[in-house]
């Protein structure tokens, strides 16, 4: 769908919402209550909501695939990147191949 290299704040929301395509924007969205997210996804539209209530299990679920599959994406590993550049070629050759597992017979 979308996604931003970057840190946490309100313009870096505000980049991945702009990148995410308008058929997924029509949707309701469910956050953590990370302020960013209520300030730029328009409020009908977003339910901030805890872990406990299971309705951002499936982010929460991509996020723990993230970190456990590539090392640069969990805290201050010796595999930890600090050029984006390399974050983002190596999020795309994550992404390529997880997708392209989908999709194969095997």
């Amino acid at each position: 769908m979308a996604y931003v290299i970057g840190d946490r704040s309100q313009a870096t929301c505000q980049q991945l919402w702009e990148r995410i395509p308008a058929a997924y924007k029509r949707g309701h969205c469910y956050s953590d209550f990370w302020e960013a997210y209520q300030l730029v996804i328009p409020f009908e539209q977003h339910t901030a909501a805890g872990k406990e209530s299971g309705l951002t299990a499936h982010v929460e679920r991509w996020n723990n695939t993230l970190r456990q599959r590539l090392g640069r994406f969990v805290r201050k590993t010796l595999s930890f990147s600090k050029s984006e550049e390399m974050q983002e070629i190596c999020l795309r050759l994550f992404l390529h191949y997880y997708n392209l597992a989908l999709v194969s017979p095997d």
